[in-house]
């Protein structure tokens, strides 16, 4: 594993948020699927440190571990082997209403899928999250956040796709999330409409202190991250870490 500088990495290199705590650790994690000659290898002895406050981009082809990387990140999947903590909790090994536990108070999820609810308005869509949470803000707080306040008593169906992932994009942060966990958030949208999204996942990191990690297979967007890492066969296969974390704007893609 090398990092873009030609530099070996190792799960402990410090990113660019400096000397903040690591929030997710995963040491020697393998995920597999089947078994025998049959067996599909997602994760293969991976190593990660991922620190309190940062922004990371994870980018790599089909098939690479990216996803399986983030639904064990967001206690969705268990690995197969090797540890996965957040914080001082072991995520391998719990059992399912830990993790459920787990979800719910501390992980916000944004995919390429909106998943709103159509008969409810983008309010109430969000404030579905926000009556099961221990501290949340108010959902017109988690929509003006995305620049949604005009938009609240609009029902999916009268609202953009982007305009539905920004309604996604407050569900997710309603809670006030320690982790913010993102899948091709973007996928289908135009470019401006992506732009605006990535602007409210943004806002999200850096306003509401959410750590957050970004699967795209843009690599524009890598622009705006802490670190980007990159994955194939299951394992990191390049880190670099940005200099300078642009804004939305200045992406070009």
């Amino acid at each position: 594993m090398t990092r873009m500088d030609g530099a070996v990495p190792s799960a402990g290199d410090p990113p660019a948020t400096g000397g903040a705590p690591p929030i997710f650790v995963a040491r020697a994690l393998c995920k597999s699927y089947g078994s025998g000659e049959a067996a599909v290898h997602a994760l293969r002895d991976l190593d990660l440190d991922i620190l309190q406050g940062e922004f990371v981009v994870l980018i790599g082809p089909s098939g690479s571990g990216k996803s399986t990387l983030l639904n064990i990140l967001g206690g969705l999947d268990t690995p197969s082997s090797g540890r996965a903590a957040w914080r001082d909790h072991e995520l391998a090994g719990a059992d399912e209403a830990a993790l459920t536990a787990y979800r719910r108070e501390h992980v916000g999820f944004v995919f390429q899928s909106y998943n709103l609810i159509p008969s409810l308005t983008a309010r109430e869509n969000v404030e579905l999250v926000a009556e099961i949470a221990r501290d949340p803000m108010r959902a017109e707080e988690a929509l003006a956040l995305v620049g949604l306040s005009h938009r609240l008593g609009h029902f999916p169906g009268q609202l953009s796709g982007g305009e539905q992932q920004r309604v996604a994009v407050a569900r997710a942060i309603v809670k006030r999330p320690d982790a913010l966990l993102c899948d091709e958030p973007t996928g289908a949208l135009d470019v401006e409409t992506g732009k605006l999204v990535l602007s409210a996942i943004s806002r999200a990191n850096r306003e509401v202190g959410a750590t957050t990690v970004v699967i795209t297979h843009n690599a524009a967007i890598a622009g705006m991250a802490d670190r980007v890492l990159h994955m194939g066969g299951g394992r990191i296969v390049a880190i670099e870490a940005n200099r300078r974390r642009l804004s939305p704007e200045e992406l070009v893609w």
